[in-house]
């Protein structure tokens, strides 16, 4: 039997990199999906299509996870197109990289706004759901930067580190009511963005890493379907690391 039969998921920010991996992993394990995204219509629907010939339900809803009322209409949504919803992955993020001295205010907000924001936004909206049912996963997607910070990358870090302090209390708040709340901080993972990278950088951040190389997402999504599952029933609370023995 698969590991999410007859579960439903809700993962923002899913049409790229780790969101999609996570997406295709939960599909390969039965899930059936609801999974946002900001702009490429064109290529959520392909993702739809692709992830409903594995078997499962998958819809695509373009929502902006830092809109409180958009998030409550999403949820409302899916929640009538889907009957319940099981797992709630908070992917959605972005990046506005500056150091402080240049970094401006729309710079700082619309970071906090995305990645922090949208993560209240969603939780909220959703835990009725989850006290209803007595039961629901939630994890965070989080980053080794809002363990350690990373110069130019201030509101990255915060909004991060915030999320790490939501995770924990969320976990605190709804662990009685067997509501699981969990936060994944990735570290150097190979994406669009790094892959971009000139091949020296690459081996200078390689020699940082005990593993000698980038996470894929793959593997970071085998964290998520961990937590996604009921392997980790009596997790939570926590904040696991998938970075190659990066943060130690």
């Amino acid at each position: 039997m698969k590991l999410l039969s007859g579960k439903t998921a809700l993962i923002t920010g899913a049409s790229r990199g780790i969101g999609l991996a996570i997406a295709q992993k939960f599909a390969q394990e039965g899930a059936n999906l609801a999974f946002t995204y900001a702009s490429s219509e064109e290529k959520a629907l392909k993702l739809e299509s692709e992830l409903n010939q594995l078997g499962i339900k998958a819809k695509a809803y373009k929502s902006n996870a830092s809109s409180f009322v958009e998030s409550t209409q999403l949820i409302e949504d899916i929640a009538k197109e889907f009957g319940t919803i099981d797992i709630l992955v908070n992917n959605a993020g972005i990046t506005r990289d500056n150091l402080l001295l240049r970094m401006n205010e729309q710079q700082w907000d619309e970071v906090m706004e995305t990645n922090l924001k949208s993560v209240f936004n969603l939780t909220k909206n959703i835990t009725k759901i989850f006290l209803k049912q007595k039961s629901g996963s939630i994890i965070n997607l989080t980053s080794i930067v809002g363990m350690k910070g990373q110069a130019g990358q201030a509101n990255y870090a915060a909004s991060k580190a915030g999320i790490i302090g939501f995770t924990k209390s969320i976990a605190d708040e709804l662990g009685s009511r067997n509501i699981r709340c969990n936060a994944i901080a990735p570290g150097f993972i190979s994406t669009d963005m790094t892959d971009a990278l000139p091949e020296d950088t690459k081996q200078e951040y390689f020699k940082q890493i005990p593993m000698a190389r980038f996470g894929s997402p793959e593997e970071v999504a085998n964290t998520a379907l961990f937590l996604a599952s009921n392997l980790s029933t009596y997790v939570s609370g926590q904040v696991i690391s998938v970075c190659g023995g990066l943060n130690r």
